[in-house]
């Protein structure tokens, strides 16, 4: 982690965003001017973020967060960029929730000014727990903290999912709803089998992946439960917490009406997938953070529903991260940056992991 190069994030040149967002933003505001335009180091390796202040006496905030859909010519992360969903989403959650979004200003889904399609928000101060590097090692933020700090933490980061999943009504969700015939389990993890055949066309496929497809059939869960709005990707590290307390909720690009499992299994399961790097790596890292059973235990006593066929949902949260993780070691070698292995298995950084989880030992081994 500490070695490996960053991967490639954007083929766009920063200055020339800058000229068109300033033409863009005085379309909508006339006389304004964006200054200070910035790319975060932390840039996100789907959707694309650009920092910047509003110049204008009667701007509705100072301060902002622009969404851009992925740059089609840096080999996207995923098939489609629907930036209207996830800007419903945020409006959405907002409307019915006490859950901390941060304020939505604009949605431009016409391509020509950056692009391609986007969306402007107000920019929440805070502090994210970090992916390079993990938040588990240390010297990190919260790896110093102490257990009191990241009890609280923890328990108000749960306390959001409950909220999120009991406060939405789903009947305004349905533009969440993902495509094709059946309940919206089966509908969700068709969609990761499509997304799979996606990353893999014309490529080497995954022995493991396809392990732990098959695997998910046999561990089906014979009632998956009625959906609910799904973050998609809860974790914390797309939590902008001040102190901590979490004041905005990030990334709804994978939201979608599924069980609550889905949610609570990517939760448990990413943090796993950080504290296993730590461990790997000779340190302590975070053992007693974020554990499974204090998760399930405490959503339970927030909701009234017990979580139930979390092998299914750890198992499936192992399995996506492992596609998508897949897809990013492909755009590297597109870039020149990685070799493709002979065992592309091992371009999955949590093969040794994943392959516990198919093989039933991971959770009590």
């Amino acid at each position: 982690m500490a070695t490996a190069p960053r991967p490639r994030t954007s083929t766009r040149d920063p200055e020339e965003l800058t000229g068109r967002l300033t033409a863009w933003l005085g379309t909508r505001l006339p006389g304004a001017k964006a200054a200070g335009v910035t790319v975060p180091a932390s840039n996100g390796m789907s959707s694309e973020t650009l920092l910047f202040d509003i110049d204008h006496p009667r701007a509705p905030v100072t301060s902002c967060v622009l969404r851009l859909a992925a740059d089609p010519a840096a080999y996207t992360v995923f098939p489609a960029y629907d930036m209207a969903r996830q800007y419903r989403t945020l409006r959405l959650v907002a409307e019915h929730t006490d859950v901390p979004v941060p304020r939505v200003l604009w949605l431009e889904e016409d391509p020509g000014p950056l692009g391609a399609p986007f969306f402007v928000m107000a920019r929440v101060a805070g502090r994210v727990p970090p992916d390079v590097m993990p938040y588990t090692y240390e010297g990190g933020w919260l790896h110093g903290a102490s257990d009191t700090e990241r009890e609280h933490l923890e328990a108000a980061t749960v306390g959001l999912l409950a909220r999120l999943h009991d406060q939405v009504p789903v009947s305004r969700a349905g533009f969440l709803a993902l495509p094709g015939q059946g309940e919206a389990l089966h509908r969700h993890v068709t969609a990761q089998r499509a997304y799979y055949a996606w990353v893999t066309d014309g490529l080497a496929r995954s022995p493991l992946i396809e392990a732990a497809f098959d695997r998910l059939a046999q561990l089906w869960p014979r009632e998956p439960g009625e959906p609910v709005l799904t973050w998609g990707d809860a974790r914390i590290g797309n939590i902008v917490y001040d102190g901590f307390e979490p004041v905005a909720v990030l990334d709804w690009e994978m939201a979608a009406l599924a069980p609550r499992e889905v949610d609570l299994g990517w939760t448990i399961y990413l943090h796993r997938f950080f504290h296993d790097l730590t461990t790997g790596s000779g340190q302590r890292g975070l053992p007693g953070f974020l554990r499974r059973d204090r998760v399930e235990a405490r959503y339970a006593r927030l909701t009234g529903h017990t979580p139930r066929d979390m092998d299914f949902y750890t198992l499936y949260a192992a399995l996506r991260h492992a596609i998508v993780m897949l897809r990013i070691a492909y755009r590297q070698a597109y870039f020149g940056e990685v070799a493709v292995p002979a065992d592309p298995d091992t371009l999955i950084l949590h093969h040794d992991s994943l392959r516990a989880m198919v093989q039933g030992t991971y959770w009590t081994g």
